[in-house]
């Protein structure tokens, strides 16, 4: 049965592989400069440049997080392939089941990942 849990996970860990470069490339695409400018403001160029660099900073937030999903999903499936997927990165004892079927892309049993945090560049640090 485990095996069988293991493939439908690896399968909802493709589909959001694939949901996700989607969502990536729709974000991508939105962020092509417009041609069209505003006329007639009284702050004319400061004003659209606020704005645009206003919707630069939401975009390249909005990126950065589907991209450290993509990279948590990438991971997963990597383990997948090297037959150690449901292993935890940290202690290399089993994930739990119900986390896996709550989170496919999850790398550390709840142990562990109860005495980590997240640091500015993604990584899992000690508490």
């Amino acid at each position: 049965m485990a095996v069988a849990k293991n493939s439908e996970l690896y399968e909802r860990l493709q589909k959001e592989k694939a949901e996700l470069l989607d969502k990536i490339e729709q974000i991508r695409a939105r962020g092509q400069p417009s041609a069209e400018r505003r006329e007639g403001s009284p702050f004319g160029k400061r004003e659209e440049g606020a704005d645009e660099a206003s919707e630069l900073e939401k975009r390249l937030v909005q990126e950065k997080k589907l991209y450290d999903a993509l990279a948590e999903v990438e991971h997963a499936l990597e383990k997948y392939d090297a037959g150690t997927y449901g292993t935890c990165d940290s202690c290399g004892q089993p994930i739990e089941q119900a986390r896996l079927e709550a989170m496919p892309q999850a790398s550390l049993c709840l142990s562990c990942k109860s005495t980590r945090v997240k640091d500015s560049r993604g990584e899992w640090v000690p508490k």
